[in-house]
């Protein structure tokens, strides 16, 4: 009874405490590390798995692609030379920016399962981003702005600058900016107008940045929004109709003068009948044999 009694306690804790057995963690969850450095990612386990519990690491890159790290207590061939393990520890002597993603330490053993999961981020500055900026935009019309850095690590986020100002990412809530029509994302660096005027004329640059090092722009270029060109638009169709007039009275004169060929009178064919000779006597009771010939006109 005593002893019955002492299980039922220890369960009792175990169950108000959150402690169970088969459990596996990491002392660091979310590792950040400079791009080109060493670093360890822990993972450690109960001894319910036994002495010897099977130990494997899995990564998945940001597109949810998986690959073994450690299989069967060795790395893998794309991790061989820069890639140990001890204990149930994964050491990088140096990482790269191909290394973003997750790492799933995954332990069995007793017939039962476990695993943690942790999170590498190599850090890389950003590189000048790439910007696309119209030169030319009609009034009324979507102008669309575009800036993007590829070699930033975490991915960088993007700020857009108007003749040197700043512009919020909410221009409603910024006094100055509530008359703007613009939408920014600061995630992806798209700047849009949906319908631009003539105030939207100037220079624009974007810039982008992270934790990894100093911020880094785009050369400035500029937008200009020009009005619709009226006056080009009915002079082009007014030399459009002359040019149409012209040619029409050319082909009229070109007729009276008798420059253009006329239409051939078409004549009616001769159809030629053949008629067989007679076999009742007649003109052909002599036994020749003569042909005749109607026309009919």
């Amino acid at each position: 009874m005593f002893v019955n009694g002492l299980l039922s306690v220890a369960l009792f804790f175990l169950a108000a405490t959150g402690v169970s057995g088969f459990s596996v963690t990491t002392s660091n969850a979310d590792v950040r590390v400079k791009e080109n450095a060493g670093t360890d990612l822990t993972c450690s386990y109960s001894p319910d798995f036994g002495s010897n519990a099977r130990v494997e690491w899995k990564y998945m890159d940001q597109k949810g692609s998986q690959a073994y790290v450690i299989f069967d207590g060795k790395p893998t061939t794309p991790y061989a030379d820069r890639v140990t393990m001890y204990g149930s520890n994964l050491r990088f002597t140096k990482t790269t920016r191909k290394d973003n993603g997750v790492y799933d330490c995954e332990v069995s053993g007793n017939g039962q399962p476990g695993e943690v999961r942790v999170k590498l981020t190599v850090l890389v500055p950003p590189s000048p981003p790439l910007c696309r900026v119209p030169t030319s935009v009609t009034t009324g019309n979507t102008a669309f702005l575009s800036c993007h850095d590829s070699d930033g690590s975490p991915p960088p986020q993007y700020k857009w600058y108007k003749n040197g100002v700043l512009l919020p990412p909410e221009p409603s809530k910024i006094a100055g900016f509530q008359n703007a029509t613009y939408r920014l994302n600061t995630n992806n660096g798209d700047l849009e107008f949906p319908a631009v005027t003539k105030m939207d004329s100037a220079q624009y640059y974007c810039e982008s940045f992270n934790e990894a090092g100093p911020p880094q722009r785009c050369k400035a270029m500029q937008m200009e929004v020009r009005d619709i060109n009226t006056g080009g638009i009915v002079a082009g169709v007014i030399i459009v109709l002359l040019l149409l007039v012209l040619l029409g009275v050319g082909i009229w004169y070109a007729h009276k003068k008798g420059y253009l060929p006329k239409k051939s009178e078409s004549k009616p064919k001769s159809n030629v009948v053949y008629q067989p000779p007679s076999l009742n006597g007649g003109d052909d009771e002599d036994g020749d044999f003569k042909q005749k010939s109607s026309f009919v006109v």
